[in-house]
C-alpha cells in the first residue's frame, strides 16, 4: 500500500476540469515525479494534497487514512511538508530563522526531545547552505532561496515531502546536488512527489513517474517507460527523449 494516494479526484474550477480522476501513489524510499506541461493540474495536485483546496471528488489518503477533509495544519502533523512553485519563504528573516519558524511550530505537536535550532543548523548543513544562515534570505539567489524552503520543509520532519519546481533557480552543480540530496533522503525512509520541467533531472532522479494532461494521467511508469512513450515524447520531452 502507498503511503501517500490520491484516488479519482476531481477538481473544477467553474466549467473546467482542472483535475479528473487523477489518482496518483507515493511510496515510501522512492522520489516520484509529476511531469505535464504549464496548467496541467499538477500544483492543483498538490493543493489537493495538503488541504489548501478540497477535492469535488476523490479522495487523500494517507497511511490507509481518508484525510481528504482534514485542514493544512492537521495534514503537517501528520508528516506532510511541501515547497512552492512560487518561493514562499519569508524575505525579511534570515535563512536560519526561516527555518527555525518551522521547527519550532513542530514542538506543537511533536514531543520528541529535540531542539529547534540544532534541527535548524543541521538542515541548513544537510542542503548545503550552513555558509549564508545569517543572510537575509531577501538578499539571497533564487535557487539558494529554494534550498531554504527545502530545508524548512525538512524541519517539519516529513513523511511525505512535496516539491514544487525544486531545481528552479539552481545551476548544474546546485542542481547535481539537489538530486543527491534527495535519493539520500528517500533512502531514509521519505516519501518524495516533485513537480518538475527540468527533464534531465526528473529521469536521473525520479524511479516512477506520472504524466498528466489536461488533469488527466496520460502515462505511468519508470523513466525508460516514460522516456519511450512516443506521444509524452512528442508532447513532454522533445528531443531530451533521443
Amino acid at each position: 500500500m502507498a503511503l501517500l494516494a490520491t484516488e479519482d479526484v476531481v477538481v473544477r474550477f467553474g466549467g473546467v476540469r482542472a483535475l479528473s480522476e487523477t489518482s496518483v501513489d507515493v511510496d515510501p524510499g522512492r522520489v516520484t515525479g509529476l511531469i505535464g506541461p504549464n496548467g496541467a493540474g499538477k500544483t492543483t495536485l498538490f493543493n489537493v494534497i495538503t488541504g489548501l483546496l478540497d477535492p469535488d471528488a476523490g479522495r487523500v489518503v494517507l497511511d490507509g487514512r481518508d484525510i481528504t477533509r482534514f485542514s493544512p495544519f492537521r495534514r503537517a502533523r501528520l508528516g506532510i511538508s511541501r515547497t512552492f512553485q512560487k518561493l514562499e519563504a519569508f524575505s525579511s528573516l534570515s535563512a536560519r530563522e526561516n527555518v527555525l519558524v518551522a521547527a519550532e511550530q513542530r514542538k506543537a505537536w511533536d514531543r520528541s526531545p529535540f531542539r529547534p535550532g540544532a534541527v535548524a543548523d543541521e538542515l541548513l548543513g544537510v542542503v548545503g547552505i550552513a555558509d549564508v544562515g545569517n543572510y537575509m534570505v531577501g538578499t539571497l539567489p533564487t535557487g539558494t532561496a529554494r534550498l531554504v524552503e527545502l530545508a524548512r520543509a525538512l524541519a517539519l520532519n516529513p513523511r511525505v515531502l512535496l516539491l514544487d519546481e525544486p531545481s528552479s533557480g539552481l545551476n548544474e552543480e546546485e542542481t547535481t546536488a539537489m538530486a543527491g540530496l534527495l535519493r539520500r533522503l528517500v533512502a531514509d525512509g521519505l516519501a518524495v512527489l516533485l513537480v518538475e520541467h527540468d527533464m534531465s533531472f526528473v529521469m536521473g532522479t525520479c524511479e516512477l513517474i506520472y504524466v498528466l494532461e489536461f488533469g488527466q494521467i496520460i502515462a505511468t511508469g519508470a523513466p525508460d517507460r516514460i522516456r519511450s512513450d512516443p506521444a509524452v515524447q512528442a508532447a513532454y520531452l522533445g528531443t531530451v527523449a533521443s
